[in-house]
């Protein structure tokens, strides 16, 4: 089969990427994950319509390109805000599967717990293709989440690194309580030491709801030290000012994201 002028182009392209063997490794794993290298940012801001692309779910390269990590996290908010306010961006998702299809441009990586009640693209609004998102218990890092996140940020373009904690977490609970149980007795050991570090005067017990959030809260900051140190990879593109580490809280009670820079 001939290939067109384009795909010719585009081959090009990739091999002015692949400098070394292990370049050549990173191309062949976004093309597998439907996407493209990403290409240098304009030397200029784009105009702000461009940044409208996230509100009708159709990110593009161009516009995630133009927007800085302190955007992102705006829109975040701003998204956020309209899900409490009960005025959403109406999506059709339908759409946005058929326009996401050919590849992604995602702008910002996400790691928030399993909890049902915490869905992080609901809560600040987003539609298909606008973030990664790993999920894991407790919203703890392991070197399979930091390997999915340098995949998103040094391969794949995605400006800010997002941790969200919650309210009445179970696993920052349990870990609390010194819960035991299979492979998940591992896990929760991980949260334990927010639980040494959180200053707290009171019932320091999984009952004291107050407690548990502060806990939460505090295994927030050391997931962010934790990326800072397992990745040095994400750490050197948050020091060079191409990646933003980001905490956040949410409340389940009230709907609100607190942000934590």
């Amino acid at each position: 089969m001939c290939e067109s002028e384009h795909d010719q182009r585009d081959l090009a392209s990739r091999r002015a990427f692949m400098k070394t063997s292990t370049a050549a490794a990173a191309v062949g794993i976004l093309a597998a994950c439907g996407v493209k290298p990403a290409e240098a940012p304009p030397a200029a801001m784009a105009p702000p319509e461009e940044l409208t692309a996230l509100t009708v779910g159709t990110l593009t390269q161009a516009a995630r390109d133009a927007m800085t990590p302190d955007q992102i996290v705006q829109a975040f908010k701003d998204g956020n805000a309209r899900f409490r306010e009960g005025k959403k961006i109406r999506r059709d998702f339908l759409a946005e599967q058929q326009a996401t299809a050919a590849g992604q441009f995602p702008m910002a990586v996400l790691l928030s717990c399993i909890d049902s009640r915490a869905p992080a693209e609901v809560l600040l609004n987003l539609g298909i293709g606008d973030v990664f998102n790993c999920r894991l218990a407790g919203n703890v890092d392991n070197k399979d989440i930091l390997g999915s996140m340098e995949f998103t940020t040094k391969l794949a373009g995605a400006k800010v690194v997002l941790v969200m904690g919650h309210s009445a977490c179970g696993a920052v609970a349990g870990a609390i309580a010194d819960a035991k149980l299979g492979n998940l007795t591992y896990l929760l050991a991980k949260i334990k030491p927010a639980i040494a570090a959180t200053e707290y005067t009171g019932d320091r017990t999984a009952g004291n709801a107050a407690f548990v959030d502060a806990v939460a809260r505090k295994n927030v900051e050391l997931t962010m030290a934790s990326i800072r140190k397992g990745s040095p990879v994400i750490a050197d593109l948050e020091k060079s000012g191409a990646v933003k580490i980001v905490g956040s809280f949410y409340d389940i009670a009230t709907g609100a994201v607190d942000f934590m820079a």
